[in-house]
């Protein structure tokens, strides 16, 4: 018997984003992550929030983005950045609620990923060998 299979919305495998949601990122950006004033210019920030929700969507590796956004080195290296500076909790809770707005967002279904195993080489020696009950008495 076939298992019950959910039926994906069907996604365009590149995506913008639209210009209603980036008047509502800009100012995010232009105070948390202002343009520099010396040095090599920085990728355009649009195209780098474009590029990161597509691997983000896709789950491809850096090195494996489409060829119509900027470098995967110049994309990571903004998003490092965003991370570190706090930018990218502030564009992803935007992009969070706009998605609600809009009815983008399913609650009812969400997925988790881990690794359950055994630690290679038995583990931490530091680890104890004693039930907790046995240690205290």
């Amino acid at each position: 018997m076939p298992r019950h299979k959910r039926v994906a919305q069907e996604l365009p495998t590149i995506w913008r984003v639209p210009d209603s949601l980036w008047e509502r990122i800009a100012p995010i950006l232009a105070e948390l992550d202002p343009p520099k004033r010396t040095g090599r210019p920085r990728i355009d920030a649009r195209a780098a929030l474009d590029a990161i929700i597509d691997r983000l969507r896709s789950g491809v590796q850096w090195n494996q983005l489409p060829a119509e956004f900027p470098s995967d080195s110049s994309v990571h290296r903004t998003f490092q950045r965003w991370i570190a500076r706090g930018v990218f909790d502030r564009l992803w809770a935007t992009l969070v609620i706009e998605c609600a707005e809009l009815g983008g967002v399913d609650w009812e279904w969400q997925a988790a990923d881990g690794a359950m195993g055994k630690a290679r080489l038995g583990g931490t020696p530091l680890a104890p060998t004693q039930p907790i009950a046995a240690r205290m008495e």
